[in-house]
């Protein structure tokens, strides 16, 4: 084993040498030098035990799933919203079917050609990553969206394991069993989410000043592991496991420390677990299947660009970021990898099909980069072909797709009592399983089977889950919005049916858990008469405490963001210069309308910097001053409560409030020159900071504070820049300075 390891890692450390010498992805060295070492090549040492690297690789799948679960957060899936997510399901989509196809017209069994379509559906997150940073393309609009449906196919990837562990066995599968088990997985996923975040954040605070970097390492592995054996018992992977524990983790404030001390360990298995694919490499099987090999390449590069395409397309998404988009998930990776190992390891696919996906996604890595950096040629390649009306009608679908809409009564009644309800759901089911299934065989083994004792663990059960029955039953919703609560107030006839549906639950959940425990009709009863009397005795004080139960959930969800906010709050910020970021439009009788910036000396007049003009679907940053001012305009301004009240008065007579999308979109944020910073000694114009997406509107030097700088300013090291843009292009931006 020992003799094994060597050579694996000697053969990594050599591929990552060369790999990085050539710029090219380190996993396509890992996967040559698996196959150098492999029995297929006799010039060099091989690996002997075949046995003790396949657990080497089986470790190596649970630490590459934990990294990728402390780079997922769900929130980041909340917030990269239906973009990205329309775009994903509809890629899955597609390439499941052109996958399935294709594998059926080159003679393959259905089993082979539904692992392909799944194997092709999955995109390489880390190649992709190192493509972005190589080409140095992180600010751009499209590379969000990306990433957006990166973390999406993660999170599918993860259904489809579990998905294709059951349809390999066909004896028990059929459509009842698959949804029985989509349930049984969205239920455990929810659960040891909520059980997690309300656990684990408390307790890593609560011994924090311990934790030195080689404890948090051996907490963060153990609780890894724990997750692991958690998820293998109840039926499903030991890579859902780790996921999950790694998802969880990140939304803990250690969550960054803890990616940054496993990113070696990590590093490490990962190595050996791409070797090991390496290793699966047989020439003879490429040399059979060089035609099929090519044919599922141009699939694949050809299926992501119309799958990726269209569905960004489809999500609201401009022609250009969707061909960027589609270009750059033009691969398959480490998740093809995982699905390829696990019809191996079940035994259900060819033999030909785990090298045959290898050689492809050694091709796809190589052509990725080349593929991003002609994204763009490609689109107005595409753009020039496509009739104008076209379009047209394109760009419209976009405006409307991105527009606010007023969310519907229904959407409302599910966002403030839906989501409670199923979540509080899960918590009741798992404490009736947890005590039903684990603790009631212990009681009885200890104190015999009585109907008494029964009758005792199913009210004692139900008095653990009074809190949460109250919430789903009758607990009222709190802080509502003025018009929330108007709202409510007139959908009285749809709240008595939701008030009925809610104690339907609520009493079925109690039947679920008498079930649990019973044996005869009499615990029945005397618990159905005994919950209710309860629940309404002691209503106040289970509501208290569901209250504290849920706001220290809250509490433990947010405390990752609460935690960045107040670092940011001990640090100097503008609030000393009483400057301010806000916006007008341009109304058609004013006496600027129509000048251009240099015309209207609006500079002068005014003081205040315009930083941005939203123009329809344009939108100019930092604007020259032959810039001309239109009706609609919607201004960006920079400056002194004086200064935008004078603007104000010029521009019109009455503002119009900021749209929630530009605020999410730009920002004014401040970065500190280093003395290494390309930079130093420059001036503002030298540094092509408005080329960059960037408007310096304030640098502050030791005590000086020079607001709206020109752009002869020099800049030196340790001054603080302020710099508006949007969000993605401002990260570059901090970077260089």
């Amino acid at each position: 084993m020992i003799y094994d390891l060597a050579v694996i890692l000697a053969a990594a450390a050599i591929s990552t040498l060369i790999f990085s010498r050539l710029k090219q992805p380190v996993v396509l060295g890992y996967l040559i030098a698996g196959f150098v070492v492999s029995p297929h090549v006799s010039f060099w040492p091989n690996i002997i035990d075949k046995a003790s690297v396949s657990l080497w690789a089986e470790i190596g799948v649970i630490f590459l799933l934990f990294g990728l679960g402390l780079e997922f957060s769900f929130k980041k899936l909340a917030k990269v919203g239906k973009s990205a997510s329309i775009a994903a399901v509809f890629e899955l989509i597609t390439m499941s079917i052109m996958g399935f196809i294709l594998g059926k017209a080159l003679g393959w069994p259905n089993i082979d050609s539904i692992f392909l379509g799944a194997i092709l559906a999955m995109s390489s997150t880390t190649i992709i990553i190192r493509a972005f940073q190589e080409a140095g393309l992180k600010g751009q609009g499209f590379v969000n969206l990306v990433f957006g449906i990166l973390i999406v196919e993660d999170l599918i990837a993860i259904l489809l394991i579990v998905l294709l562990s059951a349809i390999s066995v066909p004896a028990s599968f059929s459509g009842f069993n698959l949804l029985l088990l989509t349930l049984k997985l969205g239920f455990f996923l929810l659960l040891w989410f909520l059980v997690g975040i309300y656990i684990l954040p408390s307790a890593l605070r609560k011994v924090r000043d311990f934790l030195t970097s080689e404890l948090m390492l051996v907490v963060s592995v153990s609780l890894c592991f724990l997750m692991v054996i958690l998820s293998t018992k109840v039926g499903f992977s030991a890579a859902l496991g780790a996921f999950v524990m790694g998802s969880i983790l990140a939304e803990t404030e250690e969550g960054e420390r803890i990616e940054h001390l496993l990113a070696p360990v990590r590093d490490l298995f990962a190595a050996i677990f791409f070797v090991s694919v390496g290793m699966m490499i047989d020439p003879s099987v490429l040399k059979e299947h060089y035609l099929t090999i090519v044919l599922i390449t141009i699939i694949t590069v050809i299926g992501k660009l119309l799958g990726s395409g269209f569905g960004a397309i489809l999500s609201g998404r401009s022609l250009r970021q969707s061909v960027q988009a589609g270009m750059s998930l033009a691969q398959i990776g480490e998740f093809s990898f995982i699905l390829a190992t696990l019809g191996m390891t079940l035994k259900v696919t060819s033999e030909f099909l785990y090298p045959v996906v290898v050689a492809v996604s050694a091709v796809t890595t190589f052509t990725t980069p080349y593929m991003i950096r002609y994204s763009d040629s490609i689109y107005l390649w595409i753009e020039r072909r496509l009739p104008q009306g076209f379009i047209e009608k394109m760009r419209r679908y976009e405006l409307a797709m991105n527009s606010s809409r007023k969310e519907g009564s229904l959407r409302l009644i599910f966002r403030i009592y839906g989501l409670s309800i199923l979540l509080n759901c899960v918590v009741v089911i798992g404490i009736g399983l947890l005590i039903g299934q684990l603790l009631l065989p212990l009681i009885l083994d200890a104190m015999g089977d009585t109907g008494w004792i029964r009758a005792i663990s199913a009210i004692g059960t139900l008095i653990l889950s009074s809190p949460f029955l109250v919430a789903i039953m009758i607990k009222a919703p709190k802080k509502l919005s003025k018009e929330e609560s108007e709202t409510l107030a007139r959908l009285k006839s749809l709240q008595l049916g939701l008030f009925a549906i809610r104690l339907l639950v609520g009493f079925s959940l109690i039947a679920f858990v008498v079930y649990e425990f019973a044996t005869t009709y009499f615990l029945p009863i005397l618990v159905l008469i005994l919950t209710p009397t309860l629940m309404l005795i002691f209503r106040g004080f289970f509501e208290q405490l569901y209250s504290a139960v849920e706001n220290r959930f809250l509490q433990n969800l947010n405390a990752k963001e609460l935690a960045e906010v107040q670092a940011l709050a001990l640090r100097p910020i503008l609030a000393p210069w009483s400057a301010t970021l806000t916006n007008f439009v341009m109304s058609s009788d004013s006496t600027i309308a129509g000048l251009t910036l240099d015309e209207a000396r609006f500079r002068s007049h005014t003081g205040a910097t315009v930083a941005m003009i939203d123009r329809g679907k344009r939108r100019i940053l930092a604007p020259q001053r032959s810039e001309r001012l239109l009706p609609g305009d919607q201004i960006f301004l920079i400056g002194t409560d004086e200064q935008l009240s004078s603007a104000q008065r010029l521009i019109e007579n009455k503002s119009n409030e900021a749209g929630p999308s530009h605020d999410e979109l730009f920002s004014l944020e401040s970065a500190v020159v280093s003395e290494k910073s390309d930079f130093a000694y420059k001036t503002i114009r030298e540094c092509g900071i408005a080329e960059l997406g960037g408007l310096v509107v304030g640098v502050e030097r030791g005590n000086n504070r020079i607001l709206n700088p020109e752009s002869t300013l020099s800049l030196e090291p340790k001054d603080l820049v302020w710099i508006f843009g949007h969000r993605e292009k401002l990260k570059a931006l901090k970077q260089k300075l």
